[in-house]
């Protein structure tokens, strides 16, 4: 065995930081009154963290970018039966790939028809100005009565999956994520996660932060 970094800093700082404002997200909703303006602010912040995973998943460490973990059914399919390789225990593994995108894009989603949506009372998105009714509406519904309840299974099966990995596995999936370094099998690369790269990690943080900015001062 040897002990090999897997999540860079950029990687375990967006994780985490993503935690926090869905928290904050779940619970404001639930609040409601004075505290959807923290809503809104938990979601832009949201918004802000998934723009930079993407571009962290083409620019980060090694076991951050898509690259290397976007998995064929094949190879899911193999993983299901048993016939895993040394590289699915470090990163992301078959079924973590498919985990990790459901959650991105159902987040996604909630914060898009977020910003469409409109509770005609008090509270209305920033973008609900520029569609119809008839868009608004459905944004609407789908964000208060069906994404929210996607979200939380998807947050309970996320939990359930990384308590599963712990216990039956002896797979613990938080403390990499916590620390960065795993114990893998001999030969798996580092992640780069040095300076260099946590400088990078701050400016497309810093562009992606400037973009939501600037979509809500063209809103305004």
């Amino acid at each position: 065995m040897q002990t090999t970094r897997v999540w860079d800093l950029p990687t375990r700082l967006f994780h985490w930081l993503l935690v926090i404002a869905i928290v904050g997200l779940v619970v404001t909703a639930q609040v409601g009154g004075s505290w959807m303006d923290w809503h809104f602010r938990f979601g832009y912040s949201v918004l802000t963290l998934l723009l930079f995973r993407f571009v962290w998943g083409f620019a980060g460490g090694y076991w951050s970018r898509f690259s290397h973990f976007i998995y064929s059914p094949l190879t899911i399919l193999r993983f299901v039966r048993g016939q895993s390789v040394p590289e699915h225990l470090a990163g992301h593994n078959p079924l973590g790939f498919l985990s990790v995108f459901g959650m991105l894009g159902i987040l996604l989603l909630q914060v898009a028809t977020g910003l469409f949506s409109d509770d005609e009372i008090a509270t209305s998105g920033p973008l609900s100005k520029f569609a119809s009714g008839d868009w608004v509406r459905r944004a609407s519904d789908y964000h208060t009565d069906v994404g929210k309840f996607v979200l939380l299974a998807l947050i309970v099966l996320h939990v359930a999956a990384i308590a599963y990995y712990r216990f039956k596995k002896g797979n613990d999936l938080v403390r990499p994520m916590l620390l960065g370094d795993k114990p893998t099998a001999p030969g798996l690369p580092n992640a780069r996660d040095d300076w260099g790269s946590r400088a990078l990690a701050l400016l497309v943080l810093g562009l992606c932060s400037m973009a939501v900015y600037g979509m809500l001062i063209w809103a305004a």
